[in-house]
C-alpha cells in the first residue's frame, strides 16, 4: 500500500446496506473525482456484504475490510481509522456514514478549513435535523446532560475531516471505539465546526432504534468517565453538607425549645440517613475516580477485529 500517493481517504462503515453504499461509492465519484480511495469497513454483514466490485463500479480505487462480526459502527470506525493510520498515513481522512444522510457533494466544505494551520478535525455541524419530535426532544435532553456532567458541549456526530496527524493522534486513543464525536473531543486536537445540510437516506430505514440510540449517548458519557464521577463526587459532597447542616440546625432548634414534639427526630434521622447514603457514594465515586485515572489503557488492536481485507484490482478500477 503506498499511503503518498492518496490525497483523500473516505472511511464508511457498511452494515447491512449495499444499495446506499453502492450509490456512495457513485456519488464520492462525482464529489471528488478519482483522488479519492475508499475503505469500506463491512461491520459484519451477512445478507447484504460490501463487494470490492461496487467500489470498482463507480470507477474508485479502494478496500474493503470485512470485520469478524457485528462490533457497531463506532468500533467500525476505529477500524477504518487504525487501517489508515497504519497503511495510508500521508492522507486526509473523511468519516461518514453510508447511509446517505452525510451528503458527499459537501465533502469539499468540510475539508476547506483543514487548510489552516490552526485546525486538525473539522467536523459537521448540521443546519437542521429532519427527525421526529421524540428524537428532537431526546436529543435536547441528551446535550443538557452532557454539558452538565461533562462541561463539554456535543453537537456533531460522525461526519468529519481530519488531517494526517489527527488520523494518527485518534489510532492511537481507546476512547475511538467507544464513540468517535466524544474522542476527538478528549482527543485536545484543535476543532472547527463546519455547518453542513443534513440528506435523506438514499434506501431503507436506520437501523438505528431508541434502544440504541440511548446507549449510544451513554457510550459518550463512558468517555468522559472521569470527568462525570468527579462532578458525581461534588454533587454527592454538596448533598452531604447541606444534611450535616440540617441535622445541626434540627438539634438547635430542640434545645431551644423552638421545635415541635418529634419533629426534630423525624429531620434528623432522615437527613443521617441521607448523610450516610451520600457519604458512601462519595467514597465509591471518589474510588472509581482514581480507577479510571489509573487505568491507562492502550489502544484497541484494529487488527484482532478484522477477518480479511479485500483489495479493489487496479486495472478494474481504473475501468470504470
Amino acid at each position: 500500500m503506498t499511503g503518498n500517493v492518496v490525497a483523500h481517504v473516505v472511511v464508511t462503515p457498511v452494515y447491512e446496506d449495499r444499495i446506499a453504499s453502492s450509490r456512495l461509492f457513485k456519488e464520492l465519484k462525482l464529489a471528488l473525482g478519482r483522488d479519492v480511495f475508499v475503505v469500506a469497513v463491512d461491520d459484519g454483514s451477512v445478507r447484504e456484504p460490501v463487494e470490492p466490485s461496487a467500489i470498482a463500479a463507480a470507477g474508485l480505487k479502494g478496500v474493503v475490510v470485512r470485520l469478524k462480526r457485528n462490533v457497531g459502527h463506532q468500533k467500525a470506525i476505529m477500524v477504518g481509522i487504525g487501517y489508515v493510520a497504519q497503511h495510508l498515513p500521508m492522507a486526509t481522512c473523511v468519516v461518514m456514514d453510508s447511509d446517505g444522510e452525510d451528503l458527499p457533494s459537501t465533502i469539499p466544505d468540510l475539508l476547506a478549513p483543514l487548510a489552516a494551520d490552526d485546525v486538525d478535525v473539522v467536523v459537521a455541524q448540521r443546519r437542521s435535523r429532519v427527525e421526529t419530535v421524540e428524537f428532537k426532544l431526546f436529543y435536547v435532553i441528551y446535550r443538557f446532560l452532557f454539558k452538565l456532567m461533562t462541561g463539554r458541549s456535543i453537537s456533531f456526530g460522525n461526519f468529519m475531516a481530519l488531517k494526517p496527524s489527527a488520523v494518527k493522534r485518534l489510532a492511537g486513543m481507546h476512547e475511538l471505539g467507544i464513540h468517535v464525536a466524544a474522542c476527538v473531543l478528549t482527543s485536545k486536537l484543535r476543532v472547527t465546526r463546519q455547518p453542513i445540510s443534513r440528506g435523506p437516506r438514499y434506501a431503507g430505514k436506520s437501523k438505528m432504534n431508541f434502544s440504541g440510540l440511548v446507549l449510544h449517548g451513554f457510550q459518550a458519557f463512558m468517555v468522559f468517565a472521569e470527568y462525570v464521577l468527579v462532578r458525581v463526587g461534588i454533587a454527592c459532597t454538596a448533598i452531604a453538607a447541606f444534611s450535616l447542616a440540617g441535622i445541626l440546625i434540627s438539634l438547635l432548634l430542640k434545645l431551644f425549645g423552638h421545635a415541635t414534639p418529634g419533629w426534630s427526630s423525624t429531620v434528623m434521622g432522615i437527613l443521617a440517613l441521607v448523610l450516610s447514603q451520600t457519604g458512601v457514594l462519595t467514597l465509591m465515586t471518589l474510588m472509581l475516580t482514581g480507577i479510571v485515572r489509573g487505568n491507562n489503557l492502550l489502544a484497541s488492536n484494529y487488527l484482532e477485529l478484522i477477518d480479511e481485507i479485500v483489495p479493489v484490482e487496479k486495472e478494474v478500477a481504473l475501468a470504470g
